[in-house]
C-alpha cells in the first residue's frame, strides 16, 4: 500500500500563485532551505529523523533560528541543532551568504 502526498503540489502552487503574495518567494526559499538542511542533518546523523538505525551516529535536539539575507529579502530559517557536536549547513548558503547570527 502506498502513502498518499500529503500536499498535491500542483494545486498548493497554483493556489499560491493566485494569490500574489509579496511574500511567496520568501516562503517557498525557506521551506526548500529548511528541507534541505534536514536532508543534510538526516546524513550526518546516518539517519532520518526519528527513524531508529544501527548506523545512526548522532541525533537531532531541537533547532536554533537564524537569519539568512537573500536577494528576495531576510528569512528566518529553522537549523537543526545535533546532539553531539555542531551542525552547520552546507552548500549554496555556506561561507559569507550563510545564515547568521543575530
Amino acid at each position: 500500500m502506498t502513502a498518499t502526498p500529503s500536499i498535491e503540489l500542483p494545486v498548493w502552487m497554483a493556489e499560491q500563485l493566485s494569490q500574489a503574495s509579496p511574500d511567496l518567494l520568501r516562503q517557498m526559499v525557506q521551506i526548500f532551505a529548511e528541507a534541505l538542511m534536514s536532508a543534510d542533518a538526516d546524513a550526518v546523523c546516518g539517519a532520518g529523523y526519528g527513524q531508529r538505525s544501527p548506523d545512526r551516529r548522532n541525533t537531532r535536539n531541537g533547532y536554533r533560528s537564524r537569519g539568512w539575507d537573500t536577494r528576495a529579502g531576510n528569512i528566518e530559517l529553522a537549523v537543526p541543532k545535533l546532539r553531539q557536536g555542531s551542525y552547520s549547513p552546507t552548500g549554496c548558503w555556506s561561507g559569507a551568504g550563510g545564515p547568521n547570527r543575530r
